[in-house]
């Protein structure tokens, strides 16, 4: 399998006005130089054309926070995949578990996101993990399997597709899982993609969930850990940057 290089993502949330997201976005350019990880941020959809102009020729990317499953038409509030692609996005994150809890997203639905993505050419960044109770009752491992089976789409394969794996009581709560944990969950899904098709085996799996600067290296060191979707160190450049320079050569 080819190593794949790997991907630091910045999910802003439902955070930033005008003048200090883009002053986020130029303090990430400004220090994306001499890094070797993929960088992507993911501002809200207020910020997406500022951010894009501000990032243009730059190595940083950029990404939506979600899209609508459909074409555009009348569909009030929403936004279409190809909208995101003629702003300049190349990602879109899909089934956050912020959506799948607050909006009663489900699998079926995060996987029709996926496949509006994939149609409009952006990478989905398909979002599965489980909740404190599941892993408290063992579930951990059947939980996302379940997930990945029936969010990610047929044709997802390692060039169109990214997997992120967050812990759902781990986001914003400062407590991650052991690296044991990490590892065990990402393993499985490695061995559930690669029984999917040779051509999804190397989907890049990230972890999510307080990754901070003092925690970083050694969750990205992880074996099949191929990157981050950063939350709230996202919202300080220097955080989010010191992160992506943890990432192993």
């Amino acid at each position: 399998m080819t190593k794949q290089r790997p991907l630091i993502a910045g999910n802003w949330k439902m955070n930033g006005l005008k003048a200090d997201g883009l002053a986020l976005a130029r303090a990430v350019k400004g220090g994306a130089a001499g890094i070797s990880a993929e960088l992507l941020v993911c501002p809200p959809a207020t910020l997406l054309a500022g951010a894009g102009e501000v990032l243009a020729g730059s190595p940083v990317g950029l990404g939506g926070q979600d899209c609508a499953a459909g074409a555009p038409g009348a569909h009030t509030g929403d936004i279409a995949a190809v909208m995101l692609a003629d702003l300049g996005c190349r990602y879109v994150i899909v089934g956050h578990s912020e959506r799948r809890s607050d909006h009663g997203e489900t699998d079926a639905s995060v996987r029709a996101k996926a496949e509006a993505a994939l149609g409009a050419g952006l990478i989905p960044i398909v979002c599965l993990g489980e909740t404190e109770a599941q892993r408290d009752r063992g579930e951990a491992l059947t939980v996302v399997a379940r997930q990945l089976a029936g969010s990610l789409p047929q044709q997802s394969n390692a060039a169109n597709t990214v997997v992120a794996y967050e812990p759902v009581w781990a986001i914003g709560t400062g407590r991650t899982p052991s690296n044991a944990d990490i590892v065990a969950v990402h393993g499985h899904l490695r061995r559930e993609l690669t029984k999917r098709s040779s051509e999804a085996a190397g989907i890049r799996l990230l972890y999510g969930g307080s990754v901070k600067p003092g925690n970083a290296k050694e969750i990205l060191g992880l074996a099949d850990v191929n990157g981050a979707l950063i939350g709230g160190a996202s919202l300080k450049a220097e955080d989010f940057l010191a992160i992506a320079r943890s990432c192993p050569m």
